[in-house]
């Protein structure tokens, strides 16, 4: 008793783990993970609900996205929008790189502005983009 739950993992690193973790429960793997907490009993509560949260906001999926509600039902439509991770990555969901047809392999061009990166795509597969496409 006594011990503190740690910082719940979230992100690519939350995915990395999951996927070292393959042999255990889900519940074993959330507590692995650091989504649980101590009662004042000293029993550990694992927190599923909020693991399968942070799962799925790891792969791209925002439960909380405005786009489903008012009544209206569909499927989920791409935002626009990334956030930092916590490793300090940035990760392009599939959605976008279905839309642009993007296959793995891809190459693009970075290029920083004072608030904006650019992406060029410069070759697909190792093959040169014609600038026309």
């Amino acid at each position: 008793m006594g011990r503190k739950p740690v910082e719940p993992l979230t992100g690519a690193a939350l995915l990395e783990k999951y996927k070292q973790l393959e042999h255990l429960s889900h519940e074993e793997k959330a507590k692995a993970c650091g989504y649980y907490t101590v009662t004042k009993t000293g029993k550990e509560r694992i927190s599923k609900l909020k693991f399968n949260k942070a799962l799925l906001e790891a792969l791209g999926v925002n439960l909380d996205s405005k786009s489903g509600r008012g009544g209206k039902r569909g499927g989920r439509s791409a935002s626009y929008r990334i956030t930092v991770q916590a490793n300090g990555n940035l990760l392009i969901g599939s959605a976008y790189t279905k839309q642009m047809n993007l296959k793995p392999g891809d190459e693009f061009e970075i290029t920083l502005g004072r608030k904006h990166i650019h992406l060029k795509q410069v070759s697909r597969n190792g093959q040169p983009i014609d600038d026309d496409e």
